[in-house]
């Protein structure tokens, strides 16, 4: 049983990391580190929609053997020939293709401008879903704890350009192609739940 019990900035924060951690290979620790309970917990501290998808991702992950999880999770994201819903952003937004030597550079500033370092061990590409997610969660974070108005502000506005120029401009196409080609309950849900999470963070930034 969990004793997490966050208040609604942590939920906000948390959610992002619960979500995060989704999109990476399907394992064990998924069920024994209570995340499928801190992320209903989480939900339903911010808003009644995510909590009704929140139970629904527990309940498909349980339904589900782990080797079907997988299968599905390397045929929607890695491939073996072309990934089917592929998890970068550059895949969905106007621009030049993109590779290894390709990182996408408008990305990779506004991490920088959010003092957000990607560990060079990393395998994946900057813009994979996973990692903007981790990047929301940090301008959360940091909004969250700034100890002056204009820094707040400064985090706010990043929030937002980064909502509307990357994570929040190809999250609905991404979703869209994961819930159409998913063969498991769990990656159709988690596709509606991280869209209609960010757009709800989207929505709450044109509100400041």
């Amino acid at each position: 049983m969990s004793d997490y019990a966050p208040d609604e900035a942590t939920a906000r924060e948390d959610l992002c990391r619960f979500l995060s951690a989704c999109y990476y290979e399907p394992a064990p620790e998924f069920a024994e580190e209570h995340l499928f309970e801190n992320i209903v917990i989480a939900a339903e501290r911010l808003h009644p929609d995510l909590a009704d998808h929140a139970r629904a991702l527990g309940d498909a992950f349980a339904a589900q053997d782990l080797e079907t999880l997988l299968v599905d999770y390397t045929r929607l994201f890695l491939g073996p020939m072309e990934a089917l819903a592929k998890p970068y952003g550059a895949s969905w937004l106007p621009g030049p293709p993109q590779g290894e030597d390709n990182p996408p550079p408008a990305v990779l500033e506004i991490y920088s401008e959010g003092g957000f370092d990607i560990d060079p061990e990393f395998m994946e590409l900057p813009d994979h879903v996973a990692v903007e997610l981790e990047f929301l969660y940090l301008l959360n974070f940091n909004e969250q704890r700034a100890v002056s108005a204009a820094e707040h502000q400064a985090l706010q506005t990043l929030k937002q350009r980064f909502l509307r120029e990357h994570l929040g401009a190809w999250i609905a196409p991404f979703s869209a192609a994961v819930g159409s080609a998913a063969q498991t309950e769990f990656y159709r849900v988690l596709a509606a739940f991280t869209k209609r999470f960010v757009q709800i963070e989207a929505s709450a930034q044109t509100l400041h």
